[in-house]
């Protein structure tokens, strides 16, 4: 049998490397970047999700993301659901390639589900949040490799602490615990300095919102960043599109509907 001449003539040896060595592997667009590598006709444009947030309010945790998707400056889809829930009191925004964020969520879902069901109690927090960097670890040879970026936020209402929780990761998996908002994608940094302002200058810092002046703040922070970031959709009034909010309290999540959403946004923040 004749070895392949690909692994006797110094060229690599797994085989994407093989396909890119001999020109056969299409290329893959620099995350954020809006254009081919040059003399690529067949560059592959990963599709990403952006922009979520969450901060803390009286009752818990807000939760938040805009719908629009996009491959580069094409908008692919403008109802994409950023916000997902991975048990009764645990949500995970996900910013950055919907197709391995979703897979991830899923998983974690059934790494919870499985784990109450065998132990006939639920995972600890800090199992909870590691599931989760474990899984970025895992991904990183995608990430290395230019798709498959993710960088979720976690959030959930602590049983035993009695108290809301937000954790937010890099790509890598390494987690850190917000004190009081955090936020991901390419429209955060207006969304932070939106709820910095208000946490920082306002009358009423984030933990005192009530409920209806949490969710017009996360809509307030998606329209900023909607106004200077083109991948962020923000409200789109006339096609009845409006963010994902999710609230988490004590007694667990509770999704807004548009109906409520487009109410609020009528009588407060439409001009």
């Amino acid at each position: 049998m004749n070895t392949p001449a690909a692994l006797t003539s110094g060229a690599p040896n797994d085989f994407p490397a093989i396909l890119r060595h001999h020109g056969l592997s299409p290329q893959v667009e620099a995350i954020g970047s809006g254009h081919a590598a040059a003399g690529s006709p067949h560059a592959l444009t990963p599709t990403h999700a952006t922009t979520i947030l969450a901060f803390k309010f009286a009752d818990g945790v807000l939760v938040a993301g805009d719908r629009r998707a996009t491959a580069g400056n094409t908008i692919m889809y403008d109802r994409a659901d950023k916000v997902l829930e991975i048990d009764r009191h645990s949500l995970m925004a996900i910013a950055g390639v919907p197709a391995t964020a979703w897979e991830m969520a899923r998983v974690l879902e059934h790494s919870f589900h499985f784990f109450r069901r065998t132990q006939l109690a639920e995972m600890s927090l800090e199992g909870k949040v590691r599931a989760l960097s474990k899984l970025l670890r895992d991904n990183l040879g995608f990430v290395m490799q230019g798709v498959g970026l993710v960088v979720p936020i976690f959030a959930t209402f602590d049983a035993q602490g009695q108290q809301p929780r937000v954790y937010f990761y890099d790509p890598m998996g390494a987690q850190f615990e917000a004190a009081d908002f955090a936020a991901t994608g390419s429209g955060s940094p207006s969304v932070r300095a939106v709820l910095h302002y208000e946490n920082t200058y306002s009358k009423h810092p984030l933990r005192k919102l009530r409920a209806s002046d949490a969710v017009l703040l996360a809509l307030r922070a998606l329209e900023t960043a909607a106004e200077s970031d083109s991948a962020t959709g923000g409200v789109d009034r006339r096609a009845r599109v409006f963010p994902i909010v999710k609230l988490i309290t004590r007694t667990g999540i509770a999704t807004l509907p548009e109906t409520r959403l487009a109410k609020l946004y009528k009588t407060n923040l439409a001009v």
